[in-house]
């Protein structure tokens, strides 16, 4: 088969929600600019790319990818929507990888977009009744105690903490190192090729361009951390708080999957292969503990080990599933989420994936090459892992 290689990766600034510069540009419009982004940044020839595939998690239902191929000027290009809940970014990158490995598609535009500030709001007729649940999100497992599937905060926040022997201590310290990293990255500039600039309209007509992620805090603390109060106080030694959690953000994130006879033949250089990926299914209440294993089986696929490894990136949904995954696997912390994560870059929810292996191809280029592994649970009880190289 033939390697699938990334002819380009590009991302939004990620947005905090609600509040923040994106919140009045939706989903929509931000895939179709990492699209047309990703796909110019390529190289090839549009009439080379054979689909667009985007995570759209919780969007509400509809066809992303092919509105963003449209609005892209990819009209011969069709679109397919993912939805793997947290890790529906990284799926898409790996089923554009398996259509080029397969000799299926020669090249595939595949990414994620999340607007947590414009979401559709669902309701749903409870059945056997005339009553309807407002809003409603679309559950991940049948609930059972402790184990609920509309609360993530204690189905991967806090069984994670309680199952990995975690304190609040060390989620604080965590998500401090994060928010610390992140605004360093900011400050270095280690984003700033990977970052599309997005033209934003405010509400009183002025316009901006948006380029810089806004969710780290600059000025957070451990003091500032520890003062936060834990989201349920009524559950005896529960620590998880908005600190030690991921953000609520909108953002978007591309890249050009392709064979790496195309690139070849149109003499264009990789800016990573991907090497492998998997996916893994655990117990709803282990979910936080899923990277673990989604890790191992992408690196045993890719024939490689822990120490092989440069770069890893565990997203932070939950402090507690960085920290428990670096324990578990014996990482060196600092290989670990180098630039932030979760908890301080935010965590659009089905763009995520792709900004991770956006951000974890770049930054291995700007090094002369290696091996990284991007990672994540996803709700359920579901976790995934790609391993890139360069």
């Amino acid at each position: 088969m033939v390697d699938a290689v990334l002819l380009s990766a590009c991302r939004t600034a990620i947005g905090t929600a609600r509040r923040g510069t994106l919140r009045d540009t939706d989903a929509f419009e931000l895939a179709t600019v990492v699209v047309r982004e990703a796909a110019q940044r390529s190289g090839l020839p549009p009439e080379t790319i054979d689909d667009v595939v985007l995570g759209e998690s919780l969007a509400g239902g509809g066809d992303i990818a092919r509105y963003a191929a449209l609005e892209a000027g990819l009209t011969h290009v069709p679109g397919l929507a993912h939805n793997r809940h947290c890790a529906s970014g990284l799926a898409s990158v790996a089923t554009a990888a398996a259509s080029v490995r397969a000799g299926m598609d020669r090249a595939v535009v595949a990414g994620g977009t999340h607007s947590s500030s414009t979401a559709p709001v669902a309701r749903r007729r409870i059945p056997g009744t005339d009553d309807w649940l407002d809003p409603w999100m679309a559950p991940t497992h049948v609930p059972r105690p402790g184990a609920p599937n509309n609360d993530m905060a204690v189905l991967v926040g806090w069984n994670t903490a309680r199952l990995a022997g975690l304190t609040r201590e060390e989620m604080d310290g965590w998500a401090l190192r994060s928010h610390e990293r992140a605004v360093r990255a900011i400050d270095e500039g280690r984003f700033t090729d990977e970052i599309v600039p997005v033209k934003v309209t405010g509400r009183d007509g002025a316009t901006s361009v948006f380029d810089t992620d806004e969710h780290p805090r600059r000025d957070t603390s451990a003091e500032k951390l520890g003062a936060l109060k834990v989201l349920h106080p009524e559950i005896d030694g529960f620590s998880i708080t908005a600190g030690n959690s991921s953000g609520v953000n909108d953002g978007a994130a591309a890249v050009v999957v392709a064979g790496a006879d195309l690139a070849a033949a149109h003499g264009l250089t990789p800016i990573a292969t991907i090497r492998s990926w998997a996916s893994v299914g655990v117990d709803p209440v282990e979910t936080g503990l899923a990277p673990i294993a989604a890790i191992c089986k992408a690196l045993d696929r890719a024939e490689l080990g822990i120490d092989d490894v440069d770069l890893f990136e565990v997203n932070e949904a939950f402090a507690a599933v960085a920290v428990a995954t670096t324990r578990e696997l014996g990482l060196d912390p600092e290989r670990v989420n180098p630039f932030g994560s979760g908890c301080s870059l935010g965590h659009p929810i089905a763009t995520t994936g792709t900004r991770m292996v956006v951000t974890l191809a770049h930054e291995l280029r700007r090094r002369g090459g290696g091996t990284a592994v991007a990672a994540m649970c996803a709700g359920g009880g579901m976790g995934s892992a790609m391993v890139l190289t360069v």
